[in-house]
């Protein structure tokens, strides 16, 4: 099977289900900010500093996968087969991991600059793009239907990517900066 099929050539895909859209729908952009999101953390999952963290962000690649399978389905065509979902022990899993990190992290008195290490900055841009991903779920989920564990596990996961920022710096030795507003 090629790779390349040349039927996105006219500028429209194909949502599971078989309806073809455009590229530029805000269904596409949803779910390619998600699939850029799940390149984001594999490579804060390359980040030697993640060994001990590597386990939970595969998984967490694999949810944003099916994350990616959901928002791809059409939802007036959705496939008679069951598709994997989003359920709250996945949710569950982000918080007791934040939960363990932040116990061992110091109290968090003002927002962070991001930065201080290079492995650091890739954390939260993901975080970021996380942040994206939840914007433009939540905006389609203004015109279709869309699952609302799969936004509450966008939220978590950005709340998740931001403790964990913290929790490299701290392995790094890396400052942790500060905004100290301009007065």
């Amino acid at each position: 099977m090629k790779i390349y099929t040349k039927t996105g050539d006219n500028g429209q895909t194909g949502l599971i289900g078989g309806r073809r859209i455009s590229k530029a729908d805000l269904r596409i952009n949803a779910y390619g900010t998600v699939d850029e999101l799940n390149s984001w953390i594999g490579l804060v999952r390359d980040q030697p500093v993640n060994a001990a963290y590597k386990e939970l962000l595969k998984e967490i690649q694999d949810r944003l996968f099916t994350i990616g399978a959901e928002l791809a389905t059409d939802p007036e065509k959705a496939p008679k087969k069951a598709m994997p979902a989003i359920v709250p022990e996945d949710v569950a899993l982000l918080e007791e991991a934040m939960d363990t990190m932040d116990a061992q992290l110091p109290e968090l008195r003002a927002f962070v600059l991001p930065g201080g290490h290079q492995a650091v900055s890739f954390c939260h841009l993901a975080r970021t793009v996380c942040r994206r991903a939840e914007r433009l779920v939540i905006s389609l989920g203004d015109q279709s239907p869309v699952d609302p564990a799969v936004i509450q596990y966008l939220n978590r996961l950005s709340d998740y990517l931001f403790v964990l920022s913290r929790k490299m710096a701290q392995d790094l030795g890396a400052e942790e900066v500060a905004w100290k507003p301009r007065t």
